[in-house]
C-alpha cells in the first residue's frame, strides 16, 4: 500500500532529555510496529519542551539530537515513516495561534495534567500561557497533518479529546477541514524505575537507551526490591518487587516462573535474581544499544534522514494551512 492509501497517524516525544526504557517499551516499540500499517509521522516536540524548560532552553537542541538517534536505533525507518522536528515547521505555530483565538480557556484549564504538573513541578513557575496552552499546540501538531489516529497511552486521552473538540469547533465556525482523530490505545506497560516508582526522567530513576549494557547492569544491581525482604532467608513477594516488574518484560516465562516460586520461599536471593534480570535486559536491548552507538558516530546520516522527513512534513503542513486560511477568509 502507498502512503496515500493508508490511514495516517502522528505522535511525538518532548525534547526534555534522553529517552529511557519506559519510553522505548511504552511507545517506540509500538511506533516501529505501526510504521508499516499506517502513513506514519513521528516527531521531536522541541517547542513543547519550552513549556516547562523555558528558563533554560539551551539543553533542548542536545536532547533533540539524542532523541532522533534513539528513534532510528529503536527501528523507525525514514524510508517507511516520516521523522521530523517540530520547530523546523513554522506552520505548527501559525495554526496554534489561530486555534487560540477561538478555544475557550476553561477547555485548557480542565485538562488533568495542568494542575497535576503544577503540583508536582514545584521548582518552577508554570503559571504561563505556554504551559496552559500546550495541549492546544498539541492539537495543532496533530490536526495540521489531518491524522486519522494518534497512538497514545490512556493518560493522554484528555489531550486527544481536546484535539477532537478543537477540530469540531473549527469545522463548525468555518468549514470542514479537519478529521476528528481517534485514539489508538497502546498496551503501555508500567515500567518500574530503579526506586520502584514509574520510570521517569523527573524522578531520576531511569535506565537510558544511550547507556551501555554494562551501565544498565550496574543500575539494576542497586535497584530496590521487596522492602519487606531485609535478609537473604526472608521470603519475598514478587508482586511488590520493582525488579520483578522488569522480569515480567525481559525474562522468559520459565525463568520468570522459577524466580517467582523461589522468591516466595526464599530459595533465591535478590543478588541472584538481579543477575538473571541483567542478562534478560542485555538480550532485550543489546541490538538497540549497538545501533545507537553506530548512529551516534554517523550524525550526518541521521540529520539527512530527518531533513528529508521534515521536507515532507512541511509540504503537508503548508497544504493544510492553505485550506485553513481559505476557510477563515484569510487567504
Amino acid at each position: 500500500m502507498t502512503a496515500a492509501s493508508r490511514r495516517r497517524i502522528l505522535s511525538g516525544m518532548q525534547a526534555t532529555g534522553r529517552l529511557h526504557l519506559g519510553n522505548y517499551l511504552g511507545a517506540l516499540q509500538n511506533w516501529v510496529r505501526l510504521q508499516d500499517e499506517y502513513d506514519s509521522f513521528f516527531f521531536v516536540a522541541d517547542w513543547h519542551a519550552l513549556t516547562t524548560a523555558y528558563e533554560n532552553p539551551s539543553d533542548i537542541p542536545a536532547a533533540t539530537r539524542e532523541i532522533l538517534i534513539d528513534f532510528l536505533a529503536a527501528g523507525l525507518d525514514p524510508g517507511r515513516c516520516t521523522i521530523f522536528v517540530q520547530s523546523r515547521i513554522l506552520e505548527h505555530a501559525e495554526l496554534h495561534l489561530l486555534f487560540s483565538m477561538f478555544t475557550p480557556t476553561p477547555w485548557l484549564e480542565r485538562v488533568p495534567s495542568y494542575k497535576e504538573k503544577q503540583e508536582t513541578l514545584t521548582d518552577r513557575d508554570l503559571t504561563t500561557y505556554g504551559f496552559l496552552g500546550y495541549p492546544l499546540l498539541q492539537a495543532a501538531d496533530i490536526l495540521i497533518y489531518k491524522a486519522d489516529a494518534v497512538p497514545v497511552g490512556i493518560d493522554q486521552l484528555p489531550h486527544l479529546e481536546l484535539t477532537r473538540e478543537v477540530a469540531r469547533r473549527f469545522n463548525h465556525l468555518y468549514r470542514s477541514v479537519f478529521p476528528e482523530p481517534e485514539a489508538l490505545l497502546t498496551a503501555y506497560p508500567k515500567v518500574p524505575g530503579l526506586d520502584g516508582r514509574k520510570m521517569s526522567k523527573s524522578y531520576d530513576n531511569a535506565i537510558y537507551l544511550s547507556e551501555t549494557v554494562e551501565e544498565m547492569g550496574a543500575k539494576i544491581k542497586v535497584m530496590v526490591t521487596d522492602p519487606a525482604r531485609k535478609r537473604r532467608n526472608d521470603p519475598g513477594d514478587p508482586n511488590v518487587c520493582p525488579a520483578f516488574g522488569l522480569h515480567l518484560i525481559f525474562t522468559g516465562e520459565d525463568d520468570r516462573a522459577m524466580i517467582e516460586k523461589e522468591c516466595r520461599r526464599a530459595g533465591i536471593g535478590c543478588v541472584d535474581c538481579k543477575k538473571i534480570l541483567i542478562q534478560g535486559v542485555e538480550r532485550g536491548v543489546a541490538a538497540l544499544v549497538e545501533r545507537r552507538r553506530s548512529l551516534a558516530a554517523r550524525w550526518s546520516d541521521v540529520e539527512e534522514a530527518v531533513r528529508a522527513g521534515t521536507d515532507r512534513a512541511r509540504g503537508v503542513a503548508r497544504e493544510t494551512m492553505v485550506e485553513v486560511r481559505e476557510a477563515m477568509g484569510l487567504a
